[in-house]
């Protein structure tokens, strides 16, 4: 018996120490780590700073349907705490005996009616807004792979452009051979390029397993289904690099197939354009791919 106590204390001291290590680790690593414009933010609890005008009324109804709730919940259990207060037996207190009251059943039933009609409303404003693709200065195509994107211009400035996107994080960090970035499994060969302040139509498929085409700064996010085309769109309003990442399991090179999206004023663009048209013919209409080397 006292060995087995021995025993149970050095494997409670392992267990301990192991918490402490792997505790100690990750609070290093998150010091290294520093927010990444356009993506990932440390310590971030709420939605990435929004750029386009549907993930910032995403945002606000986010931000209303939760002060609702608050509203309600410090209403319904403060009338509870209340009630329990004041009206307890301890103080001589006799409830009130009825069977029925067609008045609060009314009350009861019109007041949270009223309340889902009023995050019904600007919720269907805004899905409605996502729904319209019309007016697009620029469609684009795209292809999920395992594990990987294609990009194809199909309509608008760069028509006929088309290119996969493949990560290329070194695998030395993968491997935890190096330092990770903060670019980790954000980084690719070829990113997707659109002009800043236009309407740009997406249109998802995959061509093996579903996919999800996922940027939250833009608040688009869409599944990419094998056999099917799904279109949205997005108006960035500011020039920068944004990311995202597929957002359906999709095997196990998942984690590593990142979206990143290069806006660009509308004259940078064009410049792209007729760079990326000169490459695409000196190669032979292929865009040379430099992804991961495994």
């Amino acid at each position: 018996m006292h060995s087995f106590h021995k025993v149970t204390s050095k494997m409670k001291l392992k267990h301990y120490a192991t918490l402490a290590s792997a505790s100690f680790v990750s609070t290093a690593f998150a010091a290294q780590v520093q927010s990444l414009p356009g993506g990932p933010q440390v310590n971030g609890i709420d939605f990435q700073q929004p750029v386009t005008s549907i993930a910032f009324d995403q945002r606000s109804l986010n931000y209303m349907v939760m002060l609702i709730c608050l509203a309600i919940g410090l209403l319904v259990f403060g009338a509870m705490f209340y009630s329990a207060i004041k009206f307890r037996k301890s103080k001589g207190a006799v409830p009130a005996k009825f069977h029925e009251s067609t008045v609060v059943e009314i009350i009861w039933t019109v007041i949270p009616l009223l309340i889902v009609i009023g995050m019904v409303i600007p919720a269907t404003k805004v899905v409605l807004a996502q729904e319209d693709v019309a007016h697009s200065f620029l469609t684009v195509k795209v292809t999920g792979y395992q594990w990987k994107w294609g990009y194809d211009y199909l309509d608008g400035p760069g028509k006929g452009i088309s290119f996969y996107s493949t990560l290329t994080t070194p695998m030395a960090e993968i491997y935890g051979k190096e330092p990770k970035t903060n670019h980790y499994l954000l980084q690719v060969d070829h990113p997707l390029v659109v002009p800043v302040n236009e309407k740009v139509r997406i249109m998802t498929t995959a061509a093996d397993v579903l996919h999800g085409w996922y940027v939250p700064a833009f608040g688009v996010q869409m599944d990419a289904i094998p056999g099917e085309t799904r279109e949205t769109w997005f108006k960035v309003d500011k020039p920068g690099t944004y990311y995202g990442q597929c957002a359906q399991i999709c095997g196990k090179g998942h984690a590593f197939m990142p979206i990143v999206v290069k806006v660009l004023p509308l004259d940078q663009y064009q410049a792209w354009v007729k760079s990326t048209e000169a490459t695409l013919k000196k190669n032979g209409g292929n865009y040379p791919p430099s992804g991961a080397d495994s």
